[in-house]
């Protein structure tokens, strides 16, 4: 059964929830973002060794609805609707902004060092792709330290047992279901 992962936004109103589904094959993602103004829905795939494959995303807005196709090729390029994104040119990952879903690719890699990423970042609501360079570093038992490497930003991330994002300092935190 694919697990159904809710957040809440802490630093301000906010809410995403994703099915998240996490096989041999890799991860797939369906999801929706919501915020003060905004609606973003999106869908995730990555490759079984986690690395991501493609984000799609539709953004609806008072200005109304723009979608993007984020791709990674094999090669290591980015295509956003079929043009070339030099500037994330090698990175593994997408980070969709505001979600901690898109943490749990580069923690659930990290193994016992830290590493440095280049992330293809999508910023929300209007869905332009920059470079984000990263550090995810081993902090304790279900926990990964996320350092913001081209910004001034640190935060110890609390992990469940599967690796997605229960707490994001300053960000969001995850809700449980009601029973």
């Amino acid at each position: 059964m694919s697990p159904l992962l809710s957040w809440r936004g802490l630093d301000e109103w906010r809410a995403e929830s994703a099915l998240v589904d996490r096989d041999e094959r890799g991860l797939t993602a369906h999801g929706v973002q919501i915020g003060a103004g905004y609606r973003v829905d999106y869908r995730l795939r990555t490759d079984s060794a986690l690395v991501t494959r493609s984000l799609e995303l539709s953004a609806l807005t008072p200005g109304g609805l723009r979608r993007l196709q984020l791709e990674r090729r094999e090669d290591g390029s980015w295509t956003a609707d079929d043009h070339v994104v030099d500037e994330v040119e090698g990175a593994l990952d997408c980070d969709l902004a505001f979600s901690p879903l898109t943490n749990f690719m580069p923690a659930a890699r990290l193994g016992g060092e830290p590493a440095d990423h280049v992330m293809a970042w999508v910023s929300v609501p209007d869905l332009a792709v920059l470079r984000s360079e990263q550090r995810y570093e081993p902090a304790g038992e279900g926990r990964v330290r996320y350092v913001g490497l081209d910004h001034d930003f640190t935060a110890v991330l609390e992990l469940d047992e599967a690796g997605f994002v229960t707490r994001y300092p300053g960000l969001a935190e995850r809700v449980a279901p009601e029973t």
